[in-house]
């Protein structure tokens, strides 16, 4: 490669000097000529740059058997490995409990890990940590629930006084209208505390490459009413209570405003504690991330305080899976951080065609996003409607080659983010 590259730079510069002779007198058009030259020597070494994307898969155990059993879940990573995947997303933290052996955990609820019989001495984040390890992947763990749990679980039977309330006083909301979940408050400094107790927990685990949040890591904008929002609130306010429309624009950003700083505050945990710790969120698209969810992500990345965006697009139709990659905050996100997008690979009574899944891979390539992940391991080749085999042979056509996946800001990639 170098000598051919010699041998070019050899002719461009002869080129260069007859172009010179015949220029001498034509001043204005020589400094053209001369940046065009020099651009066509400088520009084939960008090129020759090695790529790099994020490949990556969530796993989850729910709807799941992956992370019961031992074999299967060896088994799994290394079919991943085998299919050119560089990153696992694994959960960590949902239904109330850890999904690794939690000093903090039992302080707080009573349980030091899931109580799921299969999970009992095992701790399959390490089980996932290490092969990913050996196996040149990157872990990330996935903090699911975030400021969710359960209504029934010890977490909101132990500390009723640290959940969000709506302006009536109750606090059970609905997941996919089915699962009663309560919301933990994040501006109560004891649910801080025990949030950031956790995440440094698990950045501090060999083998483990960052943190991920996701949509959790806010709560729905219908609540907010609970006596020490509502107190803080007055005190900014001139003792005037909250707004009685939960999606009034400034009340709304209050909240949203509370919990940055809280992310400003868990970040500089995070660089103390582990400076190389990758902080990676998962949300959904920025609209509807704030006024539903109260978690402002696009200001975040302003601050610095995220070095990976993997922004959730679950869309059946192609027109609106474009929509959404060509959101001004998701273009100006990823020309400062690697941004890749959450594509669904089916769930639980709707199996994904891998061709729509070809597609939109290609077209976060196309629109220059820096990979994708899967939701979720179990419907990449199980849950869906070709067969494993056929799943496979596509994934790997989609991958057909191992690539690294892009550093992320903790790894040198700042850029200009101003610093928590």
């Amino acid at each position: 490669m170098k000598s051919s590259n010699d041998a070019l730079a050899n002719k461009l510069s002869k080129l260069f000097f007859s172009f010179q002779q015949f220029c001498r007198r034509r001043w204005l058009v020589f400094p053209l000529v001369a940046g065009f030259l020099l651009a066509s020597l400088v520009l084939p070494a960008f090129s020759l740059a090695p790529p790099a994307e994020i490949r990556g898969v969530w796993l989850t155990n729910i709807d799941s058997k992956v992370m019961f059993e031992p074999k299967q879940l060896t088994g799994a990573i290394a079919a991943l490995s085998k299919l050119n995947f560089n990153t696992i997303y694994p959960t960590v933290w949902n239904w109330g409990y850890t999904l690794y052996p939690s000093s903090v955990a039992q302080k707080v609820t009573g349980y030091p890990l899931d109580p799921a019989p299969e999970l009992q001495r095992r701790d399959p984040l390490d089980e996932i940590a290490q092969q990913g390890k050996k196996l040149g992947m990157t872990v990330i763990p996935w903090f699911e629930f975030g400021f969710m749990a359960p209504a029934d679980s010890e977490l909101a039977k132990r500390h009723p006084e640290w959940l969000v309330q709506r302006r009536d006083g109750t606090t059970i909301w609905l997941e996919s209208n089915i699962h009663q979940r309560v919301w933990l408050n994040p501006l109560h400094p004891e649910v801080q505390q025990f949030i950031t107790d956790l995440i440094l927990e698990i950045i501090n685990r060999d083998g483990v490459g960052g943190i991920q949040l996701d949509d959790h890591f806010g709560y729905p904008s219908e609540f907010g009413y609970d006596p020490l929002t509502e107190k803080l609130y007055r005190q900014e306010h001139g003792g005037h209570p909250p707004p009685a429309n939960h999606q009034e624009r400034e009340w709304i950003q209050w909240r949203a405003d509370k919990i940055t700083a809280y992310m400003q505050q868990l970040r500089r945990a995070i660089r103390e504690k582990q400076p190389s710790a990758l902080v990676s969120l998962s949300p959904n698209p920025q609209q509807f991330s704030l006024e539903a969810f109260l978690l402002d992500w696009f200001r975040w990345q302003q601050l610095g305080l995220i070095d990976e965006l993997v922004v959730q697009l679950y869309r059946d139709n192609h027109k609106d899976f474009l929509r959404e990659l060509a959101q001004p905050e998701l273009q100006a996100t990823k020309n400062r951080i690697p941004v890749g997008v959450g594509i669904l690979s089916g769930v639980k009574g709707k199996l994904v065609p891998i061709k729509r899944i070809q597609q939109q891979v290609q077209a976060t390539r196309d629109r220059g996003f820096a990979g994708v992940s899967f939701f979720f391991y179990e419907s990449l080749w199980q849950m869906s409607p070709e067969s494993p085999q056929e799943r496979q042979k596509a994934l790997k056509s989609v991958f057909p080659k191992p690539e690294k996946r892009p550093a992320g800001q903790s790894n040198g990639m700042m850029g200009n983010h101003v610093r928590a």
